[in-house]
């Protein structure tokens, strides 16, 4: 069972990622990690950047199709997961969302299989699944 943790980059998101990401590997699941390539967490503007914008989409959007899960880390509003998640369900990938905060839009949550709140519960949620 292959696992993509997705979330916000910007404004150290992709330290939450990295988090998640050890956690699930400490726990002995198998992570794909989409980060490892590259860090873009400090452009702040992508307008002038199309030709990036297509290969980090086509990126990350390669590394769902090979995963069996993703993790959709939830907390903030974020272009890019929702559209992962979007596209992940499209391809019939299991979605959890995970969020600490409130979740103030219906669209993650429609379009997720689980919804959890903390670590704890990602690890429950997983072993489930891999049952």
């Amino acid at each position: 069972m292959k696992i993509i943790v997705c979330g916000a980059i910007a404004d150290k998101g992709i330290s939450k990622i990295r988090k998640i990401q050890s956690l699930l590997k400490e726990k002995g699941f198998h992570v794909i990690d989409q980060i490892s390539d590259g860090d873009y967490s400090k452009i702040k503007d992508f307008r002038d950047k199309k030709n990036l914008a297509n290969k980090i989409v086509k990126h990350d959007l390669d590394f769902i199709k090979e995963s069996d899960i993703v993790v959709a880390l939830i907390d903030r509003p974020s272009f890019g997961v929702a559209m992962e998640i979007y596209f992940a369900k499209a391809i019939s990938k299991k979605v959890i969302i995970m969020s600490k905060r409130r979740v103030p839009s219906p669209w993650p949550i429609a379009f997720s299989d689980k919804i959890i709140r903390d670590e704890e519960q990602l690890i429950l949620a997983l072993r489930e699944l891999q049952s």
